[in-house]
């Protein structure tokens, strides 16, 4: 009997450490999973909370003493730069990738109020940790808005701003309903390795799948069955809240430095499209192909490159395409 019972205790833990994917359930810091690069740490106080800020930073052997920084998307974190990192170190750059609070191997606060300028703040204290004034900065997704926000904040940090399928591009409030972070919460709560692929293959990948994919639904559904994943849920809810509520397509004009825009046209990401009743509203709603044109007439003396048949993920999707472009205008 007691053997029995140690056998279906055995079997009962196995099952939680392993993910659908078959790999190890993840903490919510990411402990047991490596990044492609050394990790270091910035404390930081803020909100009443003591934070741990992760951030990588990748020094090129033959320097040419300029720094680009990398800001992931919402459903991302830094590991997934490796490839650009990596192109970028050879040029000469050195480039730093951190995790924002909420989001990869960083603290997972609670009661945690996020803003793209809260973002944007602790971002710049990594920056002044490293004592680093001057920066070209690239964001991608929800990075692309806080990069906005950095750029209008910091305008004396950034020399020049790639913007790369940034989300924000259109007011979807205007036209979708709010749904409420409780709400938000009980869905992140059910979502798990199968859920977030159907997703990204649909708005990311336009339904074609490689297995390289994989690894970045892996790292966002890895700990959905850790004890503390409640708290990254909430995190997740609370950002998404932040995105939705908080659009930057209204302060483009104000942006004064050196832009870049890289757009692949199949993306169709749009938050709360799919609580659209109207389905001609909808329709409209994450149409990348206009919405690259629009967002660069919106920035004075902004560049533009569209990649065709490209969806929401160029640096992944179609590294070859992405990094071309990006090198010639940080030149």
């Amino acid at each position: 009997m007691k053997q029995h019972t140690f056998l279906i205790l055995f079997f009962a833990i196995f099952q939680t450490a392993f993910s659908q994917t078959g790999r190890p359930v993840l903490d919510i810091m990411l402990t047991n999973y490596e990044y492609p690069f050394e990790v270091h740490y910035v404390d930081m106080n803020n909100q009443n909370q003591h934070l741990k800020m992760a951030y990588m930073d990748v020094a090129a052997k033959n320097p040419n003493s300029k720094t680009v920084v990398l800001l992931h998307g919402k459903n991302f974190n830094g590991a997934y730069w490796k490839t650009t990192i990596e192109a970028l170190t050879k040029e000469g750059y050195r480039v730093i990738v951190p995790d924002q609070i909420g989001f990869g191997k960083s603290s997972k606060p609670v009661g945690y109020q996020f803003t793209f300028q809260q973002l944007a703040q602790n971002t710049k204290a990594v920056l002044d940790e490293l004592d680093i004034d001057k920066i070209y900065l690239l964001g991608h997704s929800m990075g692309g808005m806080l990069a906005t926000r950095f750029a209008l904040m910091y305008p004396e940090r950034v020399e020049k701003l790639v913007l790369e399928n940034p989300i924000g591009l259109e007011d979807w409030k205007v036209v979708a309903p709010y749904t409420s972070i409780d709400s938000n919460y009980q869905k992140e709560l059910k979502a798990d390795y199968e859920t977030t692929k159907k997703y990204q293959l649909g708005f990311y990948y336009d339904n074609q799948w490689k297995a390289d994919y994989d690894e970045w639904v892996y790292l966002l559904t890895g700990w959905a069955k850790h004890p503390d994943y409640p708290i990254v849920a909430m995190n997740n809810a609370q950002t998404s809240d932040m995105i939705f509520t908080q659009p930057v397509v209204y302060e483009f004009p104000y942006i004064k430095v050196p832009t870049l825009l890289i757009i692949g046209t199949r993306d169709r990401t749009a938050i709360g499209k799919d609580n659209v009743k109207d389905p001609e509203v909808a329709a409209k709603m994450g149409q990348y192909q206009l919405l690259g044109k629009e967002t660069q007439k919106l920035i004075t003396g902004s560049q533009l490159v569209e990649l065709d048949n490209v969806g929401h993920l160029p640096h992944i999707e179609v590294f070859d395409r992405f990094i071309t472009p990006l090198k010639e205008f940080l030149k």
